[in-house]
């Protein structure tokens, strides 16, 4: 990919030095829940039927809030101009901005472009906690994009899905999910999920809403190629790849040794691909309308 076409945008965050490193619980100065502690918890799901690591995993996070709130109140800056890496998702997103605005424009509308932060380990969003293990995501409450770059490197050797356009494809994965916050879409599924519609599992909403991401990205590509003509042999195919690794039931059999359809989130693999390649096949945000489709 000749990512260095690209126009580098001005809307990256960096907070990776104020960031807090691990994933593990940590508590006000770095320290860990006690192994008291943890067999306390662990006594208490057994006895009430919880499950023991949904409490601590709730645990980690509410510790986490309290713990980190600095990473919200403390302002950015802009990644160093040596850092490539950086570069590379300034560009991605610059284009990004560069190719919505353009859509936005030829239907009447005013693209407001996101802001993405990269950060390391874990921060606080208007969302809530999160943490790198989270993986990258899009927070519709302050219209950011957050990212801890070590995903790339997770993405190569756990999912063996490694290129720069495959990286490329993330970014504007979540990207797409501000577009439909701009769209109106994040509000209906808000509103619907309030009007206890069926949001999880396959076919529903929360599918629905990824794949139409998925799709967005697509047309992301199939415009940003016409303008820069900046992909390589073996770009789309790269993508393609990422979208099959991150299918709900690829994960969940990997994770689980089963797949469970009930609690699909983001659709299956052959679903992801199916709508990037739609995007990218048709170059037409009209052809994303995964919410009206008999068939994903």
């Amino acid at each position: 990919m000749l990512w260095k076409k690209g126009r580098r945008s001005d809307n990256v965050e960096d907070v990776r030095d104020q960031s807090t490193g691990g994933g593990g619980m940590r508590i006000g100065g770095g320290k860990g829940l006690s192994l008291i502690a943890v067999v306390v918890i662990v006594g208490f799901g057994l006895l009430t039927g919880q499950d023991p690591m949904q409490i601590l995993g709730q645990l980690s996070g509410q510790l986490g809030e309290q713990s980190s709130p600095q990473v919200t109140q403390q302002a950015g800056h802009a990644p160093p101009a040596n850092d490539q890496q950086a570069e590379f998702v300034r560009a991605v997103l610059g284009d990004t901005e560069d190719t919505w605005r353009q859509v936005f424009q030829q239907a009447g509308r005013t693209y407001k472009d996101p802001t993405l932060v990269l950060f390391r380990g874990q921060i606080n969003s208007a969302c809530g906690f999160a943490s790198s293990a989270s993986g990258p995501f899009y927070c519709p409450a302050d219209q950011k994009v957050y990212l801890d770059m070590s995903f790339f490197q997770e993405m190569a050797q756990r999912f063996q899905a490694a290129g720069e356009f495959a990286q490329a494809y993330v970014i504007a994965h979540e990207v797409g999910h501000h577009v439909q916050t701009l769209l109106g879409v994040s509000s209906k599924m808000q509103m619907a999920r309030q009007q206890g519609k069926r949001m999880e599992g396959d076919g529903g909403l929360l599918v629905r809403q990824e794949l139409q991401a998925d799709c967005l990205a697509g047309v992301w590509a199939n415009l940003a190629q016409k303008r820069l003509n900046w992909l390589e042999p073996g770009d789309i195919e790269s993508a393609l790849n990422a979208a099959n690794a991150i299918g709900d039931d690829r994960l969940q059999q990997q994770g689980q040794g089963r797949v469970v359809p009930d609690s699909f989130t983001h659709g299956t693999s052959a679903q992801r691909v199916k709508w990037f390649k739609t995007g990218f096949a048709q170059g037409d945000i009209n052809q994303c309308d995964t919410f009206s489709a008999a068939r994903l």
